[in-house]
């Protein structure tokens, strides 16, 4: 693995964690409306994706290749949705950080699926058994956060 690739990793992680917290605050700004919270954050990155293409991509001619791409290829967005509507819900309720510790508790197991079976059109890595061990230790960690306090005190 490559540093800048592993640091641009933790800078994404940085701004997932921000980005709830800032959602849901404009949620609470928007009479309490996370659908246009989520609709509000999604267009002003789109607008911010789109000057970048503009910028530094031939959008015109990825955009006349689209009918040409198989449409579940087109569903990471709403996942991405999704993924905003839902930390934008559960932030609060939740905690960020106990909410981002079930995040990444499913990313690494959907991952771990996707990785094993290739699936989504991915190269193939079988689970190995350290990275089962790895998760373990993940999930013992996950469990000393949330009940530490009745080992320790």
């Amino acid at each position: 693995m490559s540093l800048p690739y592993i640091l641009i990793a933790l800078i994404a992680g940085t701004a997932l964690a921000s980005q709830a917290a800032i959602n849901s605050k404009l949620a609470q700004a928007m009479f309490g409306q996370p659908l246009v919270s989520a609709f509000i954050s999604f267009a002003s990155g789109t607008i911010a994706l789109l000057l970048l293409c503009l910028w530094k991509a031939d959008l015109s001619a990825s955009l006349r290749e689209l009918p040409n791409v198989e449409p579940w290829k087109l569903i990471g967005g709403v996942l991405g949705a999704g993924l905003v509507l839902t930390t934008i819900l559960l932030a609060p309720k939740l905690g960020i950080t106990n909410m981002l510790f079930f995040i990444i508790v499913g990313q690494l197991c959907a991952a771990a699926v996707i990785d094993h079976f290739g699936l989504l059109g991915m190269a193939q890595r079988p689970f190995q058994l350290s990275q089962f061990i790895g998760l373990l230790i993940i999930a013992c960690g996950l469990g000393f956060y949330f009940f530490g306090n009745r080992i320790v005190d």
